[in-house]
């Protein structure tokens, strides 16, 4: 019964994508990213920032927390996932090469899949690399490892969340400047409104993303909050999938 719902399943994800081809394009899209010498550039810029309001405190209160890290991680979001995200698919309408993609033996939601998973695996390795930070903080801090993993997991759910707006952005536009630009105001929006406050309702509040991500960075885990994120990012990639099918 068990290999039977195996079986079953492995069906059903086969029509809706085929693995095998989606990691072809996958790897073809970190190739195109890794080449270009902006990638090694935006992500230097990403990693220098982090890394200054991580030592800040360090030198001038002698005190070192991953506090600072979290909090300004959203904000510098904003402007490094839309740099990443912004050529997927502006590039390919532009040079025309979408048109060649789209008649090729595969689904539009392969091709989607793959360009988004490029952009969280680009994201991913930048935030694997600020884990020289915790590592630190066993010499010059308190190291709250419960913490510390709530954190990260609350900064993985949003780059995955906000690199589904930077796909779905990349999908509307020939332009890789004005899908930068949409981009980053969609972004905003759910950033800013969970900071109005006494501004807005509660409601409108707890769309923004402040409510649900403060929660990983204080240390608690709720499936509320994962769920948020999911949720939203599986609208976006649906946004896209409807975006890919319209012409340009």
């Amino acid at each position: 019964m068990y290999l039977e719902n195996l079986q079953v399943a492995d069906k059903i994800m086969k029509k809706i994508f085929d693995i095998e081809k989606v990691l072809i394009i996958l790897k073809k899209e970190l190739n195109l990213f890794f080449n270009s010498p902006i990638a090694y550039i935006v992500i230097s810029i990403f990693l220098l920032l982090l890394g200054f309001f991580y030592s800040r405190p360090l030198f001038v209160q002698n005190y070192a927390t991953l506090r600072h890290v979290f909090d300004v991680i959203p904000l510098f979001f904003l402007f490094f996932i839309p740099a990443v995200t912004m050529r997927l698919y502006s590039e390919e309408y532009k040079s025309g090469t979408i048109e060649v993609i789209f008649t090729l033996p595969l689904r539009k939601s392969e091709i989607l899949l793959a360009k988004y998973l490029s952009a969280v695996c680009v994201i991913f390795i930048s935030i694997i690399l600020t884990f020289l930070y915790p590592l630190t903080l066993l010499f010059f801090g308190k190291f709250d490892i419960g913490q510390t993993i709530a954190g990260y997991i609350g900064v993985l759910l949003l780059v995955i969340f906000f690199s589904s707006i930077g796909v779905f952005s990349s999908s509307l536009t020939k332009n890789q400047i004005v899908s930068f630009v949409i981009s980053f105001a969609i972004m905003f929006i759910f950033f800013i409104l969970g900071k109005l406050g006494i501004f807005v309702s509660p409601t409108i509040a707890y769309i923004g993303i402040d409510p649900h991500y403060d929660n990983f960075v204080r240390g608690i885990v709720d499936v509320r909050d994962i769920v948020y994120f999911l949720s939203l990012t599986a609208l976006f990639l649906y946004f896209t999938y409807l975006s890919t099918t319209t012409e340009k």
